[in-house]
């Protein structure tokens, strides 16, 4: 008797997980929580945009203003990946687009994009590096992932600077131009294979 309740309970309890929703086991959808963006405020003083920002995650980040919009370009700490983001500051607060490609990987899995921002901050304290700190998300997310970077003293942006060599359109081919242009072909030349 005591087996037979100890069984329909077990039976009750695997019905009653099988019922419950998945969303609520996965933690709520796996959405990350909404937040509100910060609000722009004015630059530190002598604070700039412009310049070369380090994390250990994402590498050197080469960021340029011009007007109200900035532009930027890094490739990761581990160099198997490299982006690009623009997008409109306001005082201290930059919000941009981005998209980040995959070195050596083609087709639709290879790049990823979103959106983020960056808020313009100087620490306390004399002499220190000013930093930039925001987050990343996917798609139309502008949230989601940290990304700090402290700037980098005596370092001018140089964007073009972080492009792998992989992207570089390479001039080639050319084996058989002298052919054309001498007007003849391979049959009628000695190319040392007869």
């Amino acid at each position: 008797m005591k087996r037979t309740r100890a069984l329909a309970r077990v039976g009750f309890i695997a019905l009653l997980c099988t019922s419950v929703p998945v969303t609520v086991a996965c933690g709520g959808g796996g959405k990350e929580a909404h937040h509100p963006l910060p609000k722009a405020g004015d630059m530190p003083e002598g604070g700039e945009w412009t310049g070369v920002y380090f994390s250990t995650t994402y590498g050197y980040l080469h960021l340029v203003k011009e007007g109200a919009t900035v532009s930027g370009r890094w490739r990761n700490a581990a160099g198997d990946k490299w982006g690009e983001m623009s997008g409109e500051a306001t005082g201290n607060l930059f919000l941009f687009d981005w998209k980040e490609n995959k070195i050596g990987m083609v087709g639709p899995s290879a790049s990823t994009t979103g959106r983020g921002y960056f808020v313009y901050t100087r620490p306390p304290g004399e002499n220190v590096n000013d930093e930039i700190k925001g987050e990343w998300g996917l798609g139309s997310e502008r949230t989601g992932v940290s990304w700090t970077a402290v700037k980098q003293r005596n370092m001018k942006p140089d964007p073009a600077s972080v492009m792998p060599d992989e992207t570089q359109k390479l001039e080639g081919g050319g084996w058989d131009e002298s052919k054309k242009k001498s007007g003849g072909d391979s049959d009628s030349k000695d190319d040392g294979w007869n």
